[in-house]
């Protein structure tokens, strides 16, 4: 999927944590269809196996990308260095090989991290915009309201695809409409910078994409 960027044009980015799965995913990737739309998934390399490949395969196939979220989700900010780049190199090459494609961006686990990461860690750092949807305790309605109010372009929202997050895969089937009635066009992280004609500047964590039409 590619777009003509429109100086007016308002982008944002759906993008998701914890998979692959072969349940949650696979429903986010029938809502993302539903309603015509992509997004960017920050893939666990320890969660690729031979069945969550073909899920995989599915999201490239709809146009989503998949970016690096680590290989065990631990806190990499207390790891050595030769840890850290260890976790990097296991997801890229396992991402790379199903889909031909190295990621250029990563998520840290639970948002942690220390300057020697930016060091180390040749990806643009991504955080983004969300609705603690990692809780069980908030509700739909909770994520919808929590997702329409941080809107603004450049948005990157922070969700997650892990097994059992129901209540975010119903929340982005209001969500995605009513921002689409506000303007939104909804492109993945990469298209996002591509389209601001922003770049990562290698000691920044984005959640929103500085516009530099």
């Amino acid at each position: 999927m590619s777009f003509t960027p429109k100086d007016e044009e308002k982008y944002v980015a759906l993008s998701f944590d914890d998979g692959p799965n072969l349940i949650t995913t696979p429903a986010m990737l029938d809502m993302l269809k539903k309603h015509d739309v992509v997004a960017s998934f920050f893939v666990v390399g320890d969660s690729i196996n031979d069945q969550t490949k073909e899920v995989m395969k599915r999201a490239i196939s709809q146009g989503c990308e998949i970016e690096n979220h680590s290989r065990t989700h631990n806190h990499m900010n207390r790891m050595e260095e030769e840890a850290v780049k260890a976790e990097i190199s296991f997801t890229s090459a396992a991402v790379e090989e199903v889909t031909g494609r190295k990621p250029e961006y990563f998520r840290p686990p639970y948002i942690s991290v220390n300057q020697d990461m930016y060091d180390w860690i040749d990806l643009t750092f991504i955080s983004g915009k969300g609705c603690n949807d990692w809780d069980a305790k908030y509700d739909k309605d909770f994520r919808v309201n929590g997702l329409l109010k941080a809107a603004e372009p450049g948005t990157i929202f922070l969700l997650h695809d892990f097994v059992g997050n129901d209540a975010t895969v119903q929340a982005i089937d209001e969500v995605i409409p009513a921002l689409k009635a506000q303007g939104y066009t909804f492109v993945t992280v990469s298209q996002l910078f591509k389209l601001l004609k922003s770049e990562g500047d290698g000691q920044t964590i984005y959640s929103v994409v500085p516009d530099n039409r």
